[in-house]
């Protein structure tokens, strides 16, 4: 059987789904520009970024769980948020709407920039050598880059957050710019370029 031009776009258009993250942001015009991080960036989700703990009974599975509920899950990790997804998911939609209305860009392209550049490419291991402890500079691995990421930006968001009259929501969208930019003065890049810095001075 042989299929005609027609068949065959109707096929492809079936494969390409389009995702609308809240039924507002496209999320297949989004470009992963670092190559090594294109495995564990999952950009594959349902309307609502959550996937109700079906990725969590397995070990080595982050990578398959969608970009923005891992951001979600670690904005949780904090005593005012813990076990608050639904809180968790409405400032995180709420930073989105302040980071298009910013940079008038897409939100999630927004996050996967910040991720490439708050995730350390170097750290410190340390070696045992005669029962002296020696410190080593390895690579890291494009997973911890991702994991250490989204820690140093729940981080920062806390940090600004924390007795502060300035919403949650834009602490978490200039966090996300400013990381998405590359600026050393916010929160993630600074503790990425201090764990690079001394990874350099252990080489």
């Amino acid at each position: 059987m042989v299929e005609t031009g027609e068949s065959m776009k109707e096929g492809a258009a079936e494969e390409k789904t389009q995702w609308l993250l809240f039924n507002r942001w496209d999320l297949n015009e989004v470009q992963i520009n670092d190559p090594s991080l294109q495995r564990y960036v999952n950009l594959k989700s349902a309307i609502v970024p959550h996937s109700s703990g079906r990725l969590t009974r397995q070990q080595f599975v982050k990578g398959e769980m969608f970009l923005v509920e891992r951001l979600i899950n670690r904005l949780m990790q904090t005593e005012m948020n813990t076990g608050a997804k639904h809180r968790a998911i409405r400032i995180t939609r709420e930073a989105f709407e302040i980071i298009q209305r910013k940079t008038k860009k897409n939100p999630v392209q927004v996050l996967v920039d910040a991720i490439s550049n708050a995730g350390p490419r170097e750290e410190t291991v340390r070696l045992k050598y005669g029962g002296i402890n020696v410190p080593k500079s390895v690579d890291t691995a494009p997973l911890r880059r991702v994991n250490t990421a989204l820690r140093f930006i729940a981080e920062g968001v806390y940090s600004a957050s924390h007795k502060s009259k300035k919403p949650v929501s834009e602490c978490l969208a200039d966090e996300l710019i400013a990381a998405a930019r590359g600026d050393s003065k916010c929160h993630s890049i600074t503790k990425k370029e201090e764990r690079e810095r001394i990874a350099i001075a252990s080489r």
